[in-house]
């Protein structure tokens, strides 16, 4: 019997395709629509505001439809919505669909009518994805939140050091988490009124980091890969968090494919005999790729323990100068990608030498 991947099954066949197919362009306000009938005309098209309310009164008790929509901020919820309306949805890759984000005739009203098109002949024009379920939504939402608070946290250090330079002082060296309490003696007497606030904004952060921090730890007792991760140099509970929660599930990518799925992986140009070296192309998640490049830093700085990955790391970065050192730092966090995805699939634990498999097996 032949198989059917779980993208095929979600999307359906031929036979079970819903006569009217609809094409849903997410706006913030308002969303426009199109639909068409099963050879293709375009039966009715308009707007509905973008609410759960308006929703409901436009596709509840409608007959099974395929609706296809963009990935965007409102996608998962509409989408679930959909779903549980009773019609087929599928989600579109907006940024493999150049025939719509590159338009030279872009609107609202005809990108519904491109992805209903679209939809209409083959979904896998679209390049579906699969958004993750509620809860590991509601997860990944307490990394991010976390992932601002830090991102502000900084921002206002970096002004309060900068401030304190300006009038010829210096802060000294130290811990974000121990700096409201390390500096207070070396600011300035003239800089104290701005100062005092930035500092209490910044004890702030940390308490209200640190609190998040320890919810996130927690979550390696509902997903058992997290604590299989942090085995790995360099991963800790937030990076392992954030890949099993961003990838959602191994079967997201391969293992081979897994540093290419994190836009870690050089572009590709090539046509005929011209094949030119690009640089990475940065596809994906923007904040899980900027963790693995971190964890890379660590693998390779003088605190990285002992393995095979930072041997191969050094030795990479030895061979180019300054430019080779951020080669290397790209190359380990692809590798590391990778690995964790292996890791992640067979459950095993970092091996810092791994065995070549002709040991393994004679073993």
């Amino acid at each position: 019997m032949k198989k059917v991947s779980k993208m095929a099954r979600q999307m359906g066949t031929a036979k079970d395709k819903p006569a009217i197919t609809v094409g849903l362009d997410l706006g913030d306000r308002y969303s426009h629509y199109c639909w068409l009938n099963a050879e293709g005309e375009v039966v009715e098209e308009g707007r509905i505001q973008s609410t759960e309310i308006a929703f409901r009164r436009h596709f509840e008790g409608e007959p099974r439809q395929r609706v296809a929509l963009e990935c965007g901020t409102h996608s998962p919820w509409v989408s679930r919505l959909l779903k549980s309306l009773g019609h087929q949805v599928i989600v579109a890759n907006a940024r493999k669909i150049p025939a719509i984000t590159a338009s030279k005739s872009k609107n609202d009203r005809n990108d519904a009518e491109w992805l209903a098109r679209f939809a209409a002949h083959d979904p896998k024009l679209l390049s579906p994805v699969q958004h993750r379920s509620l809860k590991r939504q509601q997860d990944l939402n307490l990394i991010q939140a976390r992932s601002t608070l830090v991102r502000a946290r900084t921002m206002i250090v970096n002004a309060l050091r900068g401030l304190v330079k300006s009038a010829g002082g210096r802060l000294p060296a130290c811990s974000t988490e121990s700096l409201p309490v390390r500096v207070r003696a070396s600011i300035p007497p003239a800089l104290q009124a701005v100062a005092v606030p930035l500092l209490r904004q910044i004890a702030l952060l940390n308490t209200q980091i640190s609190a998040m921090d320890q919810q996130i730890e927690k979550l390696a007792a509902v997903y058992p890969e997290i604590g299989v991760l942090r085995t790995a140099p360099g991963v800790g509970p937030v990076v392992a968090a954030a890949y099993v929660l961003t990838l959602d599930s191994p079967d997201a990518a391969s293992n081979r494919s897994a540093g290419a799925f994190l836009g870690l992986r050089p572009g590709q140009s090539q046509s005929g005999e011209s094949d030119p070296q690009r640089r990475i192309s940065k596809a994906g998640d923007s904040y899980l790729r900027s963790l693995l490049v971190q964890s890379a830093q660590y693998i390779l700085g003088r605190f990285g323990p002992d393995s095979a990955l930072r041997r191969w790391g050094l030795k990479l970065a030895a061979s180019g100068g300054q430019r080779g050192k951020k080669r290397a730092i790209v190359a380990v966090a692809r590798k590391l990608a990778v690995m964790l995805h292996s890791m992640w699939r067979s459950g095993e634990r970092f091996q810092p030498f791994p065995q070549p498999a002709t040991t393994a097996t004679l073993a």
